[in-house]
């Protein structure tokens, strides 16, 4: 199993498999546009442009079970992130990211059994998840972890070797 069995949809509402970043790191983030923590869009962006060509790539995953802090139509997200803060990585659809509706990608994400080092629930808007060349979960980071941490850019250099 991996992230690549996975098919999503685009902010803009069309169907992407995930085996599309196949050979590719990943760092998927469950985002909020309301969030203390959104600032981070700032240093995701700069993440994903100092390393895409090297072969990251950043999804963001709108959600809004924290606080309520993604209330927005996947339109107004697109618009917020691009205006706000230049975002030109990859976003998708707004989806459910923990609790009884909690999307397939991110059960899988949070399953002891798919995830036995980072595993449960999603703490908060923000959490990171770094994904390997073969779509394995290679690490979870707290929401807190800033996008420009040492730990989770060392971590994206040996995984992108």
């Amino acid at each position: 199993m991996s992230v690549h069995q996975f098919t999503m949809q685009t902010i803009t509402g069309e169907e992407k498999s995930l085996s599309e970043y196949k050979g590719r790191v990943l760092l998927l983030v469950n985002v909020a546009s309301e969030c203390g923590l959104t600032p981070q869009y700032q240093g995701l962006q700069e993440l994903y442009e100092e390393y895409k060509e090297s072969g990251l790539v950043v999804l963001g995953f709108p959600a809004n079970e924290f606080g309520a802090q993604e209330p927005g139509t996947n339109e107004e997200i697109q618009e917020f992130c691009s205006l706000k803060f230049r975002v030109t990585f990859p976003m998708f659809s707004k989806i459910v990211v923990k609790g009884e509706n909690i999307h397939p990608l991110y059960n899988y994400l949070t399953s002891a059994e798919t995830n036995p080092n980072g595993h449960g629930e999603v703490a908060w808007n923000f959490q990171k998840y770094l994904i390997g060349k073969d779509g394995s979960i290679l690490n979870t980071y707290h929401p807190k972890t800033e996008p420009l941490d040492d730990t989770l850019i060392n971590d994206i250099k040996n995984a992108l070797k």
